[in-house]
C-alpha cells in the first residue's frame, strides 16, 4: 500500500475477526520496520511484550474493563519502555561505529541523561510513541487493523506481565483482520488550527 494511503486509511479498529490470525511474515515484517523507528541517541528504549498466552489475554482484558479487542485480536502487543536503557550496556547502540565516534556518543549520552529522572522517563515514552505509529502504519501498509489502548489498569498489566523495575508501560497494541470497519473520523482539526509560525 501506497504510505499516504497507509496514513489515511489507518484507524482505531475495536472489533477483530478472531478466526484470521496475522500471518507470521507479516507480523514479522511489521516488528522489523518497527525496528527502525528513530529514538534520541538510538538508545532504542522500546521492549514489546507479545502476549500469546489465551489466559493471560483474558486477564489482561479484564484488567481494560472488558474491551474485547484484546481477546479477539490476532496479537496484543503490550508496548513498554525501560527507563534506563541510556545507562544499561550503551555501548551496544553504537557498536557500528568507530571508537573515537563510540567515545563521544557515550560521554554525551551520559551527560544528557545523568541525574534526570523526568528525562529519562519522557525520552522513553517518546520513542514508544514513535514505535507505535511506525507499528500501525506498517500494519496499515499489509491490510491489517490495529488500535492502540490507554484504558487500562496500568498496574495490574505491569503485575501480569511481570514488568521489570525501571520499566513503564506506554499503551497496549491490538492488531489482527478488522470484523467492522472503523467509526468515521469524529472530527479533524484543520491545519490552521494546529499550525503556527515562529511562535504562539
Amino acid at each position: 500500500m501506497d504510505l499516504f494511503t497507509a496514513i489515511e486509511t489507518r484507524r482505531a479498529v475495536k472489533h477483530y475477526d478472531p478466526s484470521a490470525p496475522v500471518a507470521p511474515e507479516a507480523f514479522e515484517k511489521i516488528m522489523q520496520a518497527t525496528l527502525r523507528s528513530p529514538t534520541s541517541y538510538n538508545i532504542q528504549h522500546w521492549r514489546f511484550v507479545r502476549v500469546q498466552d489465551t489466559a493471560l489475554r483474558e486477564q489482561i482484558q479484564d484488567a481494560a474493563w472488558g474491551q474485547t479487542q484484546i481477546t479477539e485480536a490476532g496479537e496484543l502487543i503490550v508496548l513498554c519502555a525501560d527507563t534506563q536503557a541510556w545507562c544499561n550496556q550503551p555501548q551496544r547502540y553504537y557498536r557500528s561505529t568507530d571508537a573515537d565516534t563510540r567515545r563521544v556518543l557515550l560521554e554525551m549520552l551520559h551527560n544528557f541523561y545523568v541525574d534526570q529522572p523526568q528525562r529519562q522517563h519522557d525520552e522513553a515514552l517518546r520513542s514508544c510513541g514513535i514505535a507505535a505509529q511506525t507499528f500501525m502504519l506498517a500494519a496499515s501498509g499489509l491490510g491489517y487493523a490495529t488500535c492502540p489502548m490507554i484504558g487500562f489498569d496500568n498496574d495490574k498489566v505491569a503485575q501480569l506481565i511481570n514488568l521489570p523495575k525501571d520499566h513503564i508501560i506506554a499503551m497496549l497494541i491490538t492488531l489482527g483482520k478488522a470484523a467492522k470497519p472503523a467509526h468515521q473520523r469524529a472530527g479533524q482539526l484543520s491545519l490552521s488550527d494546529v499550525l503556527v509560525v515562529d511562535r504562539f
